[in-house]
């Protein structure tokens, strides 16, 4: 697999396009997109954390089938709850053996063989996690996390205040606002949409140089 060059050019081409929603659905999906893409990875989810059942409630994906979201709940105790408890980034290697994982059969028969999850915290509040799904084995280097980091925040800010502007009580109030997320498609472009991986890329690679 190959490795773009992580840099700001990235991560300001997600934020300019989040800077302009205002709907959560929205900025979920573009951000999910965005980073998949930046990264060039098999996929992304965003997950908002339910304090009353202690779950992570999917809130939108990309790359990913309706069957492996459909796997059964994503328990904050038992899926990566490192990143959780912590608030710090998790990596797993190999997805086949790492007790860390929750639905290890349902990764290997989606293909996934390495997963970053990282916490989205507002203020000293979890919100979430936003987690990055790669189909060969992946050592996450510092710049990889810190740009998921980055972004994680950046769209956790953004969904925190669409809860302040909506007046939901709690981050999970606005999954009751969304459309479900395993069948949201997003209407407008996104800061990927219509460029090549590979020209991306190199893009990118230019701009670090």
């Amino acid at each position: 697999m190959e490795k773009p060059t992580i840099n700001y050019e990235s991560l300001v081409r997600i934020t300019k396009a989040i800077s302009t929603i205002r709907e959560p659905e929205e900025i979920v999906l573009i951000t999910v997109e965005g980073v998949t893409h930046a990264l060039n990875v098999k996929g992304c989810t965003l997950f908002l954390f339910s304090p009353k059942s202690e779950e992570l409630k999917l809130a939108g994906s990309y790359g990913l089938s309706t069957e492996y979201l459909d796997k059964g709940p994503v328990s904050a105790l038992r899926s990566i709850a490192a990143a959780l408890q912590d608030g710090q980034p998790v990596a797993i290697f190999d997805v086949s053996d790492d007790p860390r994982i929750q639905y290890p059969e349902a990764a290997l028969k989606e293909g996934i063989a390495s997963i970053l999850s990282v916490p989205i915290i507002t203020g000293e509040n979890l919100f979430g996690c936003m987690r990055v799904y790669t189909t060969e084995p992946w050592e996450f280097t510092l710049n990889d996390v810190n740009f998921v980091q980055a972004v994680a925040q950046i769209v956790g800010m953004a969904m925190d205040l669409c809860r302040v502007n909506k007046g939901l009580k709690d981050s999970i109030d606005i999954l009751k606002t969304m459309r479900d997320p395993k069948t949201m498609v997003y209407k407008r472009r996104t800061p990927y949409e219509g460029v090549p991986k590979s020209f991306s890329r190199e893009e990118v690679a230019e701009t670090s140089t």
